[in-house]
């Protein structure tokens, strides 16, 4: 029963996490414990208490930025969902040049600091396109943020046809980890990646699909249906 016990725990505290911020969780851990020690021993008080403090939200803050709760997609082939948690920053009719050609669908999602950064496949499928593009750190709700700055792009052939997603570094993120390559076939909820400390998310699909939410909706990586195709 002890070992079970203890096997069942572990697993439990690995889940918690996202395995992309391993590293940063054991460092931060690192610096903090090291900080604790150190202001232990201090003789100010407030110097105590004010080193503690900070080191402890710190700590939480990362910890928290970090986690990775399970999620259930939806039981449909003909939807796209959400590939991050955040709010519908915009919806807007494009003209897309890139991978999706021709009038499109455009919906931004924003990802704040507080949200879940693990972010997921849009819908099933092959995936045909994988790009990094070196660029710029606008505020992510800038108007150019998706064109000029540095940005993850990907897209999957589906049964329905062509879906563009993006990951979008903003002011604040300086990090996109994803995994995936062309070739790799892929399951709708499934986790590819995460973009680290605040962001955006674009998913770009044809006029044929049917649009599911409103600006300023809530949604939530793997099981939000952004998309829902109807043809």
């Amino acid at each position: 029963m002890l070992n079970l016990y203890s096997i069942n725990y572990k697993q439990t505290i690995k889940n918690m996490f996202t395995p992309y911020g391993y590293i940063n969780v054991i460092v931060v851990a690192i610096i903090s414990i090291t900080l604790f020690v150190i202001s232990y021993f201090l003789e100010n008080f407030y110097l105590k208490i004010g080193i503690s403090s900070i080191t402890l939200l710190f700590l939480l803050f990362t910890l928290y930025f970090f986690r990775d709760p399970e999620r259930t997609s939806p039981k449909l082939d003909n939807v796209i969902v959400s590939p991050a948690d955040g709010k519908v920053l915009l919806i807007k009719k494009v003209e897309s040049n890139k991978y999706v050609n021709g009038e499109a669908w455009q919906v931004s999602i924003f990802m704040s600091p507080l949200n879940v950064h693990v972010n997921r496949i849009p819908i099933d499928g092959k995936v045909e396109l994988v790009n990094y593009v070196k660029g710029e750190y606008l505020v992510a709700f800038h108007d150019k943020a998706d064109e000029r700055n540095e940005r993850s792009e990907f897209g999957i052939l589906s049964k329905f046809g062509k879906v563009f997603f993006t990951q979008v570094a903003g002011f604040v993120a300086r990090r996109i980890v994803y995994y995936l390559n062309e070739g790799d076939n892929v399951t709708m909820g499934k986790r590819f990646g995460m973009i680290k400390f605040g962001s955006r998310v674009d998913v770009i699909v044809s006029t044929d699909w049917d649009i599911k939410v409103k600006e300023n909706d809530i949604v939530s990586a793997g099981e939000s249906i952004l998309f829902e195709y109807n043809k």
